[in-house]
């Protein structure tokens, strides 16, 4: 059973920067898997953030282009979300989300359904 924690969340004022963390376990390869942070603010859906296949490959949401950055340590089973130029609008639960991707179409990727692996989250809240 695949299991993810996340780390790194908290407070921080608008411009600022944050680093998420995410540990995955249970296999001993994540080969073919993708790894995704999603973010849902409270009444708001669940929307995807960025996502990073096992080879490398990535993509972002357009809010989030050019300010947030998600990388991967394979030999540490661990995902990054490097957040840099926050705004308020960032402010969400993040969660960490892990799916076998190796049949998924363009665009499977920022639906939270494609993913059957979660974290328990953690809070960002950015001041203004």
């Amino acid at each position: 059973q695949v299991q993810l924690v996340e780390s790194g969340g908290g407070s921080v004022q608008a411009g600022g920067s944050l680093r998420l963390s995410c540990a995955a376990s249970g296999r001993s390869t994540f080969g073919g898997y993708c790894m995704a942070w999603f973010r849902q603010a409270p009444g708001k859906e669940r929307e995807g953030v960025a996502v990073i296949d096992s080879d490398g490959p990535t993509s972002y949401a357009d809010s989030v282009k050019g300010r947030f950055t998600i990388s991967q340590d394979n030999a540490k089973s661990t995902v990054y979300l490097q957040m840099n130029s926050l705004k308020p609008e960032d402010t969400a639960m993040y969660y960490c989300a892990a799916a076998d991707c190796r049949w998924w179409v363009g665009g499977s990727w920022s639906s939270w359904k494609a993913y059957n692996y979660w974290g328990q989250g953690t809070q960002v809240t950015v001041s203004s």
